[in-house]
């Protein structure tokens, strides 16, 4: 399981001394630890609620690390994306443009959509099918764009 593995990573990271790791780390097991406790998770958390919870990580850094680059504060930018490195280690490979939009042309034949107002039921199918694999504002963007 993902849990397991960030903490016996965690450890790893202690032993090697690796601080941007072991931060970003402790990070994870911090929210994995939130997320098992909330009120209704029944104390468990399976890999797809984890990662999950690591993509929601990742975009955060990315979000954050932009935003300090827009205030000219690339020391604390080049900090969220090192964290954000460690995150993404963990995400299944990321699907290519090209990838997406061959995943979503299979999709539009199989659900029979032909314009923008079946644009809903092509997302959610595809929101499915690739789920960790690519980004859904990507998604969405090729789905306008082969519907349009």
């Amino acid at each position: 399981m993902l849990f397991d593995q960030i903490s016996n990573d965690i450890k790893e990271a202690m032993k090697a001394r690796d601080k941007v790791r072991l931060e970003a780390l402790r990070n994870i097991k911090k929210v994995f630890i939130e997320a098992k406790t909330a009120p209704g998770a029944g104390d468990s958390l399976d890999d797809a609620q984890a990662l999950k919870i690591l993509q929601k990580l990742a975009k955060q850094g990315h979000d954050s690390a932009d935003l300090y680059t827009s205030q000219n504060r690339s020391d604390l930018a080049e900090a969220e994306l090192a964290q954000v490195a460690v995150i993404e280690s963990y995400l299944p490979k990321q699907m290519t443009e090209e990838e997406i939009e061959a995943a979503v042309r299979d999709i539009i034949a199989q659900t029979g959509a032909q314009s923008m107002k079946e644009m809903g039921k092509v997302m959610g199918v595809a929101s499915k099918q690739l789920a960790g694999k690519a980004d859904g504002k990507k998604i969405s963007e090729v789905v306008k764009r082969l519907l349009a």
